[in-house]
């Protein structure tokens, strides 16, 4: 029987009642167990004296406890399943335990397990206690000393900081001892020992020390780690240019894992990364991939000051450092690549699946009131919603003022565990701006709307915008105070589609940008001498949905003319949408379906003009079906299915000749390199396959199938096998299913790429498939990865067949959630987010969500 979940309140907060100042580990590793022992400084905090004394520890074996060298009798102490409690401790004391613990059998992937023959941890959120008694909170920080003991053919022993020594121990035994000098929380522990080889080079700060950086993998990933280490080195030069940070130790390791729950972890000097974000080859991964392992190294990277260093003081304040890291990640990626692709991507990805917890009943603010299961709060809206807060302080400052107001924050907490309200301080003391309203952000759940209308006086040559704000009732916020949001705009000549100057009444110039405090407010612009069309919530500026009653030509205008990259693609997207919503309706009247041919054109005009092919290939991606789901009251998922097809095939029909002409004008006749401009014209040249594959002649069927077996990368090499496999005939699609899978089936992470493109088939027999390949002797459920690309990808990615009516894809994903929770229950709780949304959805669907919902929690 299950004990009753106890919920944690942020109001609830203590200081810990003692201090620990500093540790020293000795991990001694056998083949069926380890053990660990530690020595803990401790000292009593003064102003907490009266609390007990209790270290946490779960699924540990006591072997031995001394306290100050002498030993305790089971009469001074209460062992539980939550931990240790010590009765009559002295102000301050040594306390040394050594526990035994089972790496082999910890197949939740937290604290220390095995995988593939080598030992790893994952300590956060709460899984050191898993590894020894201590008081597990990000608050306390204490310097680590390790030393780590295994067997000679366990080669390789890391830990965290600089290596210290090494050594023989006789009986085919050595060791190696590390120490970290910087204090930190248990939560950034770790240790790696396995048969593993180095990938080595150097870095050489800013200041003129030599680190050492090191990427450990399996002997057969030796040469796919080329593009780790380089953006590495990119994160590295970056941090200290941007912003001023340079690297505190000698040494920077990377250990590449199969098994890990998350895509990486920052743990201080001894970053454990999941196989997918190291490993890349030309022939192995995508675009995407390079990308996202040029994005998560500098993520983990960036961590070592803005989460290590400057740590949380409780899990409340998790935003604080993960949504400022994902911010640099995003600005180090986009300086890296394409910045208007990438503010497109990024806030695609907020649309997708921020925007929807946002509207269910798991919204919660980016700093969280309440929590009962820390690991179910790793989320979009943490991290993106999160990034999105800090990308608004810094527009409100501008780059130079935020800059100012991060060295502050470094100045003051430099070593310390903070809150989010201690960064806001640091940026207002900085900037002299109050920022008390825009703590709202942090406090507020839900996603604001502006409903915005404007008005042009030709007479007094004035162009008017009253702005309204909102924000819906959320689970336990009922009412909302007004957010401080950061509306960036611009005005577009209707005639010649420049940018018209803002002029306030009193002469001076509006820098593009006003700010929201109140409800309603109104905004008056002077001096403008001709019709215009306003382009409001330029790059995003704020993470809202904005109602403005955009009529389709001042759309295309806007897509056409429009000097901020992101409302061209916004304005499209609000175009598309628009369209296909018509169309929904028009489905559900029996009416025929007919695609504007204005549209139409307005496609064959961007096509025609290219000139950025990675921004082209945006702008003509249709809104997912996730973010047009967001526009409905109640979720038709047929009709959404049904229109977004019809309209793709329907463009893919009337041009033809302009798609095939821009797929031949984007072939490289050079090998793949992984930079911005051939990423671009892969991206545009897949994009048109993609559209042509809606209507598969057999000059197409032959393109795709040319693409397929020719591709010198896997970019070109998956889109190819995605169009036949989603929208070629069966004998096609079975023939390159079995072509891919025989080329790379020794390689794990290609294969998750095969398992993802049959889950997210739009086919009628795709469920069946997907069950079917749970038996695939590729595939594990004990491998995050393989969850994630077969379950994760089918019930996230695939509308039209996971909402099947009769209930059969909610009832195979509960089902997996249940044999996970027996496990893993972090990646479990983690799958169930498509099924959070219910209340969504037409009375059929609700009811068979919230059957299996109930299903597992009755479980």
């Amino acid at each position: 029987m299950s004990s009753t979940p106890t919920t944690k309140y942020r109001q609830d907060y203590l200081p810990p009642a003692y201090l620990v100042s500093e540790v020293d580990l000795y991990i001694s590793l056998h083949d069926s167990y380890a053990t660990v022992t530690s020595t803990l400084v401790i000292q009593r905090n003064e102003s907490l004296a009266s609390q007990p004394f209790f270290l946490h520890g779960e699924d540990l074996e006591l072997l031995e406890l001394q306290l100050d060298q002498k030993k305790l009798s089971d009469d001074h102490y209460e062992l539980t399943a939550a931990g240790l409690t010590i009765n009559d401790v002295p102000d301050s004391f040594t306390l040394t335990s050594r526990v035994r613990i089972y790496p082999d059998q910890n197949q939740a992937l937290e604290g220390l397990y095995r995988s593939g023959g080598n030992y790893c941890t994952q300590c956060e959120a709460e899984g050191f206690r898993k590894i020894t008694f201590y008081p597990d909170r990000p608050d306390v920080m204490a310097t680590f000393t390790t030393t780590v003991e295994a067997d000679q053919d366990i080669s390789v022993l890391l830990a965290n900081g600089n290596l210290l020594e090494t050594g023989e121990l006789g009986q085919n035994r050595h060791f190696a001892r590390w120490h970290d000098p910087f204090p930190k929380p248990c939560y950034l522990f770790a240790m790696v020992a396995g048969n593993l080889v180095a990938i080595n080079d150097t870095f050489v700060t800013a200041s003129g020390r030599e680190v050492a950086l090191q990427i450990y993998v399996q002997e057969h990933n030796r040469f796919r780690c080329l593009h780790a280490m380089q953006s590495l080195k990119e994160a590295m030069k970056w941090d200290e240019e941007v912003f001023g940070l340079e690297y505190d130790l000698d040494l920077f390791m990377i250990v590449a894992v199969d098994d890990f729950n998350m895509g990486a972890m920052e743990n201080k000097g001894l970053n454990v990364f999941n196989s997918k974000y190291v490993l890349a080859e030309a022939d192995t991964a995508t675009d995407i991939d390079y990308e996202g392992i040029e994005g998560v190294i500098a993520h983990e990277y960036f961590h070592n000051w803005t989460g290590n260093r400057v740590t949380c003081r409780d899990w409340f304040q998790l935003s604080l450092k993960e949504g400022l890291t994902v911010f640099r990640d995003q600005q180090f990626s986009a300086d890296m690549t394409n910045r208007a692709r990438k503010r497109i991507s990024d806030v695609q990805l907020l649309r997708n699946n921020q925007f929807p917890e946002d509207s269910g009943p798991m919204a919660h603010p980016i700093r969280p009131d309440s929590y009962i299961e820390i690991n179910n709060f790793y989320t979009v809206t943490v991290y993106e919603k999160g990034a999105e807060v800090i990308r608004m302080i810094h527009t409100l400052l501008g780059e130079k003022m935020f800059q100012r107001g991060i060295d502050l924050y470094f100045k003051l907490y430099d070593g310390q565990a903070v809150t989010c309200d201690d960064f806001i301080n640091a940026m207002a003391t900085a900037s002299g701006r109050d920022f008390e309203q825009f703590k709202q952000w942090y406090s507020q759940a839900g996603t604001p709307q502006l409903q915005v209308n404007g008005t042009y006086d030709e007479v007094a040559q004035t162009y008017t915008l009253q702005v309204k704000q909102s924000c819906p009732a959320t689970p336990g916020q009922p009412d909302k105070e007004p957010f401080h949001i950061p509306l960036a705009l611009g005005l577009v000549a209707e005639e010649s589609g420049k940018n018209i100057d803002l002029v306030w009444q009193d002469g001076s110039t509006c820098p593009g940008l006003v700010e929201l405090h109140q409800p309603e407010e109104t905004f008056v612009f002077h001096r403008v001498k001709e019709p215009v069309v306003p382009s409001l919530l330029r790059n995003f500026s704020a993470p809202v949905k904005l109602r403005f009653d955009y009529s389709d030509e001042q759309l295309s205008h806007l897509l056409s003319h429009d000097e901020d990259p992101f409302n061209r693609w916004e304005a499209g997207q609000r175009l598309a949408s628009r369209i296909i919503l018509q169309l929904v309706d028009d489905f559900r009247a029996g009416l025929p379906l007919q695609l504007d041919s204005q549209f139409v054109d307005i496609f064959g005009r961007l096509l025609r003009n290219m000139t950025d092919p990675g921004l082209l290939s945006s702008l003509l991606s249709l809104p997912s079906e996730k973010c047009l789901a967001e526009e409905m009251g109640v979720v038709d998922v047929e009709g959404l299915f049904v229109c977004r097809q019809f309209m793709k095939q329907r463009l893919a029909e009337a041009l033809f000749s302009p798609l095939v002409s821009g797929y031949h004008a984007c072939e490289l006749d050079t090998s793949y390199r992984y930079t911005a401009g051939q990423v671009g014209q892969r991206m545009l040249k897949n994009t048109c396959l993609s559209y042509l594959m809606m209507k598969p002649t057999p000059k197409v069927l032959s393109l795709c199938l040319r693409q397929f077996e020719l591709a010198d990368n896997m970019s070109d090499c998956l889109s190819a096998l995605r169009a036949m496999v989603h929208h070629g005939p069966e004998a096609e699609r079975k023939s390159v299913l079995v072509a891919f899978y025989s080329r790379w089936q020794k390689d794990p992470l290609v294969l998750d790429k095969w398992f993802a493109v049959q889950a997210t088939a739009p086919l009628p027999d795709t469920l069946q498939e997907v069950e079917h390949l749970l038996d695939h002797p590729s595939f594990s459920l004990k491998n995050p990865n393989k969850v994630r690309s077969l379950i994760g990808a089918f019930a996230a990615q695939n509308q039209i067949c996971f909402h099947e009516l009769e209930g059969r894809g909610y009832r195979f994903l509960a089902d997996r959630v249940l044999e996970l929770n027996d496990f893993n229950p972090q990646i479990g709780a983690r799958l169930l987010i498509p099924l959070s949304g219910w209340r969504h959805y037409d009375q059929t669907r609700q009811q068979l969500m919230k059957a299996e919902l109930e299903r597992i929690l009755a479980a």
